[in-house]
């Protein structure tokens, strides 16, 4: 065996560093639901409204079009249309829920996906072997002791957010357990966002963009104005949101 040969055989391949990493993020979306089967001009007025009435809400935003109560926006014409005059409005629309009839190569050509809607039913079983349960994760809760400032997303996706300051417009505060401000709450705050329905709202003084548990929401102008620049406690009652003054 020559020298050359046995010097390939072991010397060590060398080592190739990936060119990619795939990671988890939050993704926070505006779901537009669609409540008519045909977008006139009542309908872009009443949405022009709303985006001056809160243009930093939805400034950047991505959103999702919910057609659960307008299934004729199957026609391909009608949602090409619908999905252009969003598009002037500079909202970032990139997916449909319950879109039932509208062709996958429509929504390609559109630049848009499907998304499932609602909570997921339970699998059938089936006869595959039983995997080990993974032990849940443990609980991880954040402190932030600063004031978040317009533009920041903090995000506790293991337990409970706590601001010890307060929470400028434009800012995002996203947790899996409860959210605490101890602060003005003028930004967007949404608790129990894998789903928990127990979670809760806290904060010294209620003047929120949008405040949201478990997916449910009220954004801004549907405050109740009894709470609003108060110390409130913001739950889920009967699948309703409840604001709940505590000062």
């Amino acid at each position: 065996m020559s020298d050359r040969y046995a010097r390939t055989r072991h010397d060590p391949s060398p080592a190739t560093v990936a060119a990619f990493q795939v990671r988890g993020r939050f993704l926070t979306a505006l779901a537009l639901r669609i409540d008519t089967e045909s977008a006139d001009d009542t309908f872009y007025a009443q949405l022009d409204e709303q985006l001056l009435r809160t243009p930093q809400f939805f400034s950047g935003a991505p959103v999702v079009l919910d057609f659960i109560n307008a299934p004729g926006f199957g026609d391909p014409d009608r949602m090409r249309e619908l999905v252009g005059n969003l598009r002037r409005r500079e909202l970032q629309v990139f997916g449909v829920q319950n879109a039932v009839g509208i062709e996958e190569t429509v929504l390609q050509g559109l630049g848009l996906i499907a998304l499932t809607a609602g909570r997921d039913a339970p699998l059938p079983r089936d006869n595959s072997p039983v995997r080990p349960v993974e032990a849940p994760r443990p609980v991880q809760n954040k402190v932030i002791r600063s004031p978040v400032r317009s533009g920041q997303m903090i995000v506790a996706e293991q337990g409970d957010l706590t601001v010890i300051g307060s929470v400028a417009s434009g800012a995002e505060l996203v947790a899996a357990g409860n959210i605490h401000v101890y602060g003005p709450l003028r930004g967007r705050a949404m608790a129990g966002c894998h789903g928990d329905e127990s979670a809760h709202i806290f904060c010294q003084s209620l003047n929120a963009e949008l405040v949201a548990i478990a997916g449910l929401y009220h954004t801004s102008e549907m405050l109740e104005d009894a709470a609003r620049q108060r110390c409130t406690h913001i739950y889920l009652e009967d699948e309703k949101l409840r604001m709940e003054v505590i000062a």
